[in-house]
This record gives structure tokens, C-alpha cells and sequence, in this order.
């Protein structure tokens, strides 16, 4: 069986030493901002736009970039980490359907959730979490460790 697999970028947002995470009403999980990459977009590109469409955000990377150039070539910034993701798990444990994750850390000048589409999630199902509130969480360990990681690298830049 064929796999699947769609670019997707997701972007850690942090404000005054706080990462913002909402509740995603399908999979009933919090988590921070993302989605799928568009197929005229870079993912560094998706990662922006996916924070500015769900909160109303300017989110400005925290991302190293390659200063390797040649004649048609240029550095991207580098996601903090890539992940896979297993979206469709069949019984047999083979997998149907991927999301290769580019992660991404950002700083926002603001914690004022306003996102600018109509089928984004409701601001009142935003909450931001201190290092301190994400460690005594009931949060999935992934989302604790990247989260207080980024607020870390946005920091302690």
C-alpha cells in the first residue's frame, strides 16, 4: 500500500515567555499553530501564514539560515525540527497517510488572538502557557518539550 505523505509547517509562537496553544476540536488535543503547506508556498512561508490566519499574528522566525550560495541557490530558514507524523494508521499498522512537519519558533509582539479567517478556531480556545504551566500540564510530552524549547530559543535571543 501506497503512503501518502503532505508538507505541513507548524510554528510554536511565543510572547513574554509564553507559547500559545489552542484546542483542536477534532483531534481533541492542544496544540500551536499549523497546517499544510501550499503547493506555490515554501514551508517557512506556510509557517507565517498558518500563525497569521489562526491568530492574527506577525510571527517573525527564530530560524538559522545557510549562507551557502551559488548561481541558483539561496539558504531557507531551517525549521527547529522535522518531523513525521502518522496520520492514518491502519490495523495492520501499516500507514495510509504522513504529514512531514517543518517546526518552527516565533516571536509575536502580542498575545492578542484575532484570527482573520471565519472556520479558524474560537480565540477563547487559545490559552498561553509559561515553561512552569506546560511542565505541570496534562499535555502530550511532545507538546511540553517543544513548546518550553521554544520559548527558550525566542528568549534567549
Amino acid at each position: 500500500m501506497e503512503t501518502t505523505r503532505h508538507f505541513t509547517a507548524t510554528t510554536y509562537i511565543v510572547n513574554d515567555g509564553a507559547t500559545a496553544l489552542h484546542e483542536h476540536e477534532r483531534l481533541g488535543i492542544r496544540l500551536p499553530p499549523g497546517g499544510h503547506v501550499d503547493r506555490d508556498e515554501l514551508p517557512h512561508e506556510a509557517a507565517r501564514r498558518e500563525v497569521r490566519e489562526e491568530t492574527g499574528l506577525a510571527a517573525e522566525l527564530v530560524a538559522a539560515e545557510s549562507d551557502i550560495t551559488g548561481p541558483n541557490t539561496r539558504g531557507l530558514p531551517e525549521p527547529a525540527h522535522l518531523m513525521l507524523h502518522d496520520i492514518n494508521v491502519h490495523e495492520d499498522g501499516s500507514v495510509g497517510h504522513q504529514h512531514v512537519d517543518h517546526l518552527y519558533y516565533a516571536r509575536v509582539d502580542s498575545r492578542e488572538i484575532a484570527p482573520e479567517g471565519d472556520d479558524e478556531v474560537d480565540p477563547a480556545r487559545w490559552r498561553w502557557y509559561t515553561p512552569e504551566e506546560l511542565a505541570a500540564s496534562d499535555l502530550s510530552d511532545d507538546v511540553v518539550d517543544l513548546g518550553r524549547e521554544a520559548i527558550a530559543a525566542v528568549d534567549g535571543d
